[in-house]
């Protein structure tokens, strides 16, 4: 069955048993779905990590991970789309992320299953709920099937078109949906930005700076060959990062530092908690002017074994002063993951990748929660993701006034920082617009 057509066998009548006098009480009255394209590409982790060889932009060898027919492949999305009373299309995408079944992450996307499990179970719960109530909503679609949780990547999308739903019903932001919902002030403050940069380093990293970009590079150190020997490669590469912002940076140009080196430190330096913490203040001496922010310095293998090993690294470098800070990725994915590395302190900032959460509003309930833990949120997710995906996450960063939220979807920068920023911008002003006259008022 090609992705985004209803069911053979399930006409309108027998699988919408609506009746019209209660579609403008409950505001969907139909649901379709599209098939689409992520921004970038799923990429098979496992293979990458035992040495699997570049060749232009494929990887060469064989697959290692489950539904993996190559080691890189490109990333496809489900569009869903709420049809709504006045027949306004709301939409949300579905996805999973770049390293899809690494890390306890779920397996790799597939439309075709999704797109079927969303005509049989999610489609009846959407025509049944009252979509000026997001919160409420997202609580009645997400129950478990056959006692398991929906596919995150069905919640995730789904989210996203219920929250568009609810500001479109109230005649509002996304943000203020979510301020209303967990009781937040209208927030004023924009949210750091942070780019990645994909294999493309040297050209993106100079892309980054000449716009300003308030956290940088992202760097893709995933690979041996990119973090050295004793990883002096990327040594090397974090020092370049911070002279190249002197050279052609605006004057008083002062962003953060942000490497993602996929568990490289603990492969290549060994993963006693001691010596990556030792290894993060050598790198953090090479650049003393500069917040430092490391992410991913070793993957455990476990989440338990993960917050046991990521506290000792944050405490040891809290008792010794080092204004290097850990982010974790790897086995922190659901909120309640979340919940567990920020109640430990096993982290200094959390990267809560949105498609991995799932739903957008426990991606709002793990910016508050890392905030209660006195743990900073920063507000990931994938380059595989989209336009739509990524322009909710910053309604919910900014409502929540995460620390900082990714520049998606897409390995480039130009393309994200755009989406991301831009989005930002409009927000912040429709809401001091709102400020203005409720003053006047």
């Amino acid at each position: 069955m090609p992705t985004g057509q209803r069911p053979a066998g399930q006409q309108r009548n027998e699988f919408y048993p609506l009746r019209m006098n209660r579609v403008t009480e409950l505001q969907i009255k139909d649901v379709v779905l599209a098939p689409g394209n992520g921004a970038f590409f799923y990429d098979d982790q496992a293979a990458i990590r035992s040495g699997a060889v570049q060749d232009g932009f494929i990887y060469v060898g064989v697959p290692t991970t489950p539904g993996f027919k190559s080691i890189r492949i490109p990333a496809s999305s489900l569009s869903v789309g709420l049809v709504l009373a006045d027949d306004t299309v709301v939409w949300g995408d579905m996805m999973n992320v770049q390293y899809s079944g690494a890390g306890g992450r779920d397996p790799l996307f597939d439309p075709n299953q999704i797109s079927d499990l969303s005509w049989r179970v999610v489609v009846p719960r959407l025509l049944d709920v009252d979509a000026s109530l997001y919160l409420d909503a997202c609580a009645k679609v997400f129950e478990p099937y056959e006692h398991k949780p929906l596919p995150l990547a069905i919640q995730y999308g789904v989210s996203q078109a219920l929250l568009r739903a609810a500001a479109h019903l109230h005649h509002t932001t996304m943000a203020e949906i979510i301020c209303n919902e967990f009781d937040l002030p209208l927030p004023t403050r924009r949210v750091p930005i942070y780019c990645q940069s994909g294999d493309a380093r040297e050209i993106n990293v100079d892309k980054m700076i000449l716009k300003g970009v308030d956290v940088l590079p992202h760097g893709l150190i995933n690979s041996r060959q990119k973090f050295g020997v004793d990883g002096q490669t990327f040594m090397e590469f974090v020092k370049w990062v911070a002279t190249r912002t002197g050279e052609i940076g605006h004057a008083g140009y002062h962003p953060v530092l942000h490497f993602d080196v996929y568990g490289w430190i603990g492969q290549e330096i060994g993963l006693e908690p001691r010596r990556v913490a030792d290894f993060i203040c050598k790198v953090a001496e090479t650049v003393p002017d500069f917040t430092l922010n490391i992410e991913s310095p070793a993957d455990y293998g476990s989440t338990q074994a993960q917050i046991e090993k990521y506290a000792r690294i944050v405490s040891i470098l809290d008792d010794r002063g080092s204004g290097a800070r850990v982010v974790v990725d790897e086995r922190c994915n659901t909120l309640e993951d979340i919940l567990l590395f920020a109640e430990a302190k096993a982290a200094h900032l959390v990267q809560i990748k949105t498609p991995d959460v799932g739903s957008m509003a426990d991606t709002a309930r793990a910016v508050l929660l890392c905030k209660e833990n006195g743990v900073g949120a920063y507000v990931g997710g994938s380059c595989t993701e989209t336009d739509l995906s990524a322009q909710g996450s910053v309604h919910v960063s900014v409502a929540t006034q995460a620390d900082m939220m990714l520049a998606k979807p897409g390995m480039g920068v130009d393309e994200a920082f755009s989406i991301v920023g831009n989005e930002q911008n409009r927000l912040l002003a429709v809401l001091r617009r709102r400020n203005q006259n409720e003053n006047v008022g």
